[in-house]
């Protein structure tokens, strides 16, 4: 019998990794290649498809392959189309389900990756068996993927979930998406950057990051300052979950979810990320929501989770399980 798998591609601003992923969640394959080695949409395709059919022709199994699921910045659920997204190279709105299944001759589905994300939770991670919950990816900016009843969170037009880009401080920093005092300018791989660089221009201590460049310093960086009991590391984390967690209150009054799922990057840095968001989450409910609502780690495998959520699409769209 043949096993039966699922093509996952997950689209960055950098990179775009791709894999076979199985009913169990291992990933069978995985490869990757530049997202902006050309402005021409079409000769990225070729390459994407080219890589990925030369993948499948190695694979020593037999295997039956039920589609393809994406995961891209502004992919849109409903239309199958790339619309605007600021950090790819590729202009406008592009037919990206068509392209793809034009190249491949298997069925695709796409959606952004903070909701690619929450799919591969259903399916693989830390929401198997839950109907009502939030993922929150925290990488270079801050994505959401809303389930309620079991249903992923669109909207009319396919742009729902947008909770990085609330206001979170009135005329604050500005955001990469135009707009002034967004959560994503604050909590996420970037913001907690800006954070600890506003605090080393105002503050006078000690600190092992002033040795570091500032255009250089990451949130890696300020991770393992604050492990090693770095006061201005271990305030920029206590300063971004005060703001995710005010956030993630407000999610939590309209929706009402079993868990909220934190997922990237900065979710790795665990208990510092986590104390504050959880203790200020908190703080900011509404009393009939205090201490209902789960804050977890997501727990698909870090290495492979771009791509077991966006082949998860496949079980939850295409085979329909």
């Amino acid at each position: 019998m043949k096993k039966e798998v699922a093509i996952g591609i997950d689209i960055g601003g950098t990179n775009t990794d791709f894999g076979l992923v199985d009913r169990e969640g291992h990933c069978l394959v995985k490869k990757s290649l530049k997202t902006n080695g050309t402005n021409n949409v079409e000769k990225f395709l070729d390459e994407l498809c080219k890589d990925l059919k030369n993948a499948i022709a190695e694979f020593d199994e037999k295997i039956d392959i039920k589609g393809i699921g994406i995961g891209a910045p502004n992919g849109n659920f409903f239309t199958g189309k790339i619309e605007f997204a600021p950090n790819l190279k590729w202009q406008g709105v592009i037919p990206l389900v068509k392209l793809v299944e034009e190249r491949m001759q298997l069925p695709a589905v796409l959606t952004n990756d903070a909701n690619a994300a929450a799919y591969g939770e259903i399916i693989y991670g830390a929401a198997k068996g839950m109907k009502d919950f939030i993922v929150i990816t925290l990488g270079t900016g801050l994505g959401s993927g809303i389930v309620i009843n079991g249903d992923m969170v669109y909207g009319h037009d396919g742009f729902a979930g947008e909770l990085g880009h609330t206001v979170v401080v009135l005329d604050g920093r500005k955001c990469g998406c135009g707009k002034n005092g967004c959560l994503e300018a604050y909590a996420s791989a970037t913001g907690i950057v800006r954070t600890l660089i506003e605090m080393l221009d105002d503050r006078e201590e000690n600190s092992t990051l002033r040795k570091i460049e500032k255009s250089k310093l990451t949130s890696k960086d300020i991770f393992l300052a604050a492990k090693a009991g770095d006061t201005l590391a271990l305030e920029a984390f206590e300063i971004t979950g005060k703001y995710l967690g005010i956030k993630l209150a407000d999610a939590i009054s309209f929706s009402s979810p079993e868990a909220i799922i934190l997922f990237g990057g900065l979710a790795r840095a665990g208990e510092y990320i986590f104390n504050p968001t959880k203790k200020y989450m908190e703080e900011y409910l509404l009393p009939i929501f205090r201490n209902k609502v789960k804050l977890l780690p997501s727990k698909l495998d870090k290495d492979n989770a771009a791509v077991l959520g966006a082949a998860a699409m496949v079980w939850k769209h295409i085979v329909k399980v």
